[in-house]
């Protein structure tokens, strides 16, 4: 795995996540990767405290297993790991990572023994004997600092005194004196200091120094009782301490994910088995400001060709570093809603050249006996650099053709090269994607983009020039190439170009149907909502109507019924005079310009109140009253679509703060369809931070809206993980 992770440039990315271990561990989670992934998401929406370092227990597990002893420090290594999990036993979980932490229940015995333990370590405070130990050892440390100073302070030793501090040798406190001192002074000399003078230990702190040591002792004895008592109670639940051992480093695996994820604004990944990887906007972590790179990989061989220095090998690395990542649940940055990646069993990548004088290899012999690796491998993801290096093209060609063809049997491929007639060949072949690296000839310099479908120039003479070869020599080198080879160049130059600009049109017409889908279903959700208000109040005044009309006939007096038709006669005659106000409606003619709300088109045809609006996109039949007349609509340009954005009431603003999570959603629903008609590319919801629960309810709505490009927590001068960047 090292040399995997080398090839593909993930060695100082990956070194990042491993400093967030508690402790060393391998890359993989062992069990069922969707069950993991759904725990880190979960964990991903709560605020947790780091877990302290903690060492290997496998020793101290072992000694337990032999009715051994532990050191106090390592009973507190325990203590570390039981205390986390009580932590989290106080967290409000929900879901998945909930019903994991309900099934663990640290034994009553053990719980007694964490009470010993303070901030993970033994607490001497809680005996007796300890602390009175303690205190006796300060004050003998006290007498034998005053003892020194009166000697310091002594007439007779003033003489043979070098300086006045009590300094610290081999763990001693000691004078510093000259030659003679034992006219005056009982003591023994610990070392010889550089400027001849002798540091000495008085014999008058012996006295002090065996009674610290007897108290240390004691003090020691007392520890072991207590270490012998926690690590008879620790043998009995040897098991429970093996599978919370275990569990810790699972529980490590996923906080270090968590708090890698949120320190660098990454996303995790779904894998999927059906062996196709989409990448949408992949950023290779070991590239600086990188272009993001969007891919599709459907097929058994993907060939990349084209330009020298275009990212071909960039893109090789990626989609191996995607997918790779992928299986270990390691987060990236990239567009999660619109990826999509499968994971192999084995990740093998030939990309450097193997000739070293040390192995006695040539360039091709190590390629082949890589590939003669290969025998036998199955669901694997292949990624050979530069396929043709070391050989005769000629030969060559046929060779790998071969190989190829026998290798996408069992796995998936990614190759690049400069080989056109192993890309004729393979171009032919079922199962083989091509990808070409574009170059801007205008400009003339890489696009760093990338052309499905084609098999792409390298454009050799044009790279030699921009990295200082000179131009007489390309020149030259142009002159000296055949004229059919020339021609051939030419018309794979026209094909690219007229390949460009066919994936440019599509790709316009693809996002123009999408707005136009997005703009139709908010329409219909307007549209329905009308409907049902409509609905809603006819039914109120219905009901209104036959309450009115009941008390009405309970009230009737039939007794003087000439006098009550002399009444109704004379309502009528009023009745009659009361003159309704007429809702004055605007005319409109064939040929208007007008707007719905921020539609603006043309009317191209009348039936009594509803309209036949052109716009720039679609037809939309609409009552006559909810038009208002605009200017002449702007020419829209056929690949390009665009909205008016100056709204003096819109926002791209929305606070979800102290409310339920459905009416949250709900007022998230029209915000965004509002946002969607208006034209906002990006707005902002702030939901807080909290419990946790809108958080959560606010970012599975955006997971399934399909009318949002993607969305991430907002920086932390805009709310941090308190709130979503949203993208439409």
């Amino acid at each position: 795995m090292l040399q995997i992770i080398k090839n593909l440039d993930l060695v100082e990315y990956l070194d990042e996540l491993f400093a967030l271990f508690a402790r060393n561990k391998p890359l993989f989670i062992e069990g069922d990767t969707n069950l993991h992934l759904a725990r880190i998401n979960e964990l991903c929406e709560y605020e947790l405290k780091e877990l302290k370092s903690v060492k290997d227990l496998s020793k101290a597990l072992n000694h337990l297993s032999k009715k051994g002893i532990l050191h106090l420090d390592e009973i507190e290594e325990f203590v570390k790991i039981l205390n986390y999990f009580k932590y989290l036993f106080q967290i409000p979980f929900s879901n998945s990572f909930k019903k994991y932490l309900e099934k663990i229940i640290i034994p009553n015995e053990i719980e007694n023994i964490l009470k010993y333990f303070k901030d993970d370590v033994f607490d001497e405070e809680k005996d007796e004997l300890l602390q009175s130990i303690k205190i006796k050892i300060k004050e003998l440390n006290q007498s034998i600092n005053q003892n020194l100073r009166s000697l310091l302070n002594s007439k007779s030793l003033e003489s043979y005194l070098i300086d006045t501090q009590i300094h610290f040798i081999s763990n001693t406190e000691c004078l510093l004196v000259r030659g003679g001192f034992a006219k005056v002074l009982d003591a023994s000399i610990v070392a010889r200091s550089s400027g001849g003078g002798f540091y000495v230990e008085p014999s008058s702190i012996l006295n002090y120094k065996q009674g610290i040591k007897r108290l240390e002792n004691e003090a020691d004895a007392k520890r072991f009782e207590y270490a012998k008592q926690f690590s008879e109670i620790l043998s009995k639940h040897l098991l429970f301490l093996k599978f919370i051992n275990k569990e810790f480093d699972l529980i490590d695996s996923y906080i270090a994910r968590v708090n890698f994820a949120k320190k660098k604004d990454l996303n995790f990944i779904t894998p999927s088995n059906d062996d196709k990887i989409i990448l949408s906007e992949f950023c290779h972590p070991a590239l600086n400001n990188p272009k993001p790179v969007s891919v599709e990989f459907k097929e058994q061989v993907l060939l990349i060709t084209g330009v020298n220095a275009g990212g071909k090998s960039m893109l090789l690395k990626s989609i191996l570093a995607a997918s790779f990542m992928t299986k270990y649940l390691v987060p990236m940055r990239i567009n999660a809603n619109k990826s999509h990646i499968s994971t192999f069993k084995e990740y093998i990548s030939i990309i450097e050249d193997p000739q070293m004088a040390k192995n006695d290899i040539s360039t091709f012999a190590g390629r082949m006996l890589a590939f003669a690796k290969m025998n036998g491998k199955k669901n694997f993801l292949l990624g050979v650099d530069e396929i043709e290096l070391g050989t005769d093209f000629e030969e060559a060609s046929s060779l790998f053709f071969t190989l190829i063809c026998e290798l996408k049997k069992h796995g998936k491929l990614i190759i690049t090269t400069h080989h056109k007639r192993l890309a004729m060949l393979l171009a032919k072949e079922d199962k083989v994607e091509l990808l070409a690296a574009l170059y801007d000839i205008k400009n003339e310099r890489p696009k760093y983009e990338f052309l499905a479908g084609i098999v792409g120039k390298s454009y050799a003479y044009e790279t030699a020039l921009r990295y200082g070869i000179s131009a007489s020599l390309v020149e030259l080198a142009r002159k000296s190439s055949s004229e059919a080879e020339q021609n051939i160049n030419e018309m794979l130059n026209k094909n690219l170009e007229l390949d460009a600009k066919l994936k440019m049109l599509i790709a316009n017409n693809e996002k123009k149907e999408n707005k136009l889908n997005n703009l139709l279903e908010s329409l219909k959700d307007k549209e329905n909502k009308l409907i049902e208000e409509y609905k809603k109040r006819k039914n109120e005044l219905e009901n209104e109507y036959f309450k009115a009309i009941n008390a009405a006939k309970k009230t009737l007096d039939f007794s003087d019924l000439k006098d009550k038709q002399r009444q109704i006669n004379a309502a009528n005659v009023l009745k009659q005079q009361i003159k309704p106000e007429s809702v004055k409606r605007e005319e409109f003619k064939i040929g208007d310009f007008v707007k719905y709300e921020k539609i603006k088109g043309k009317i191209i045809a009348l039936n009594k109140n509803i309209a036949t609006v052109q716009t720039d996109m679609l037809q939309l039949k609409l009552d006559i009253s909810m038009l208002k007349r605009s200017g002449e609509i702007p020419k829209s340009n056929s690949s390009k679509v665009t909205y008016e954005k100056s709204v003096s009431n819109a926002s791209t603003k929305l606070d979800l703060h102290g409310l339920r999570s459905e009416e949250a959603i709900e007022l998230l629903d029209k915000f965004i369809s509002d946002a969607l008609i208006i034209g906002f590319d990006e707005i902002i919801v702030y939901h807080g931070i909290g419990t946790g629960r809108l958080a959560y309810a606010v970012k599975e709505y955006l997971k399934t809206n399909r009318s949002i490009k993607s969305f991430c927590d907002a920086p932390a001068n805009a709310g941090g993980f308190g709130a979503k960047i949203i993208r439409l």
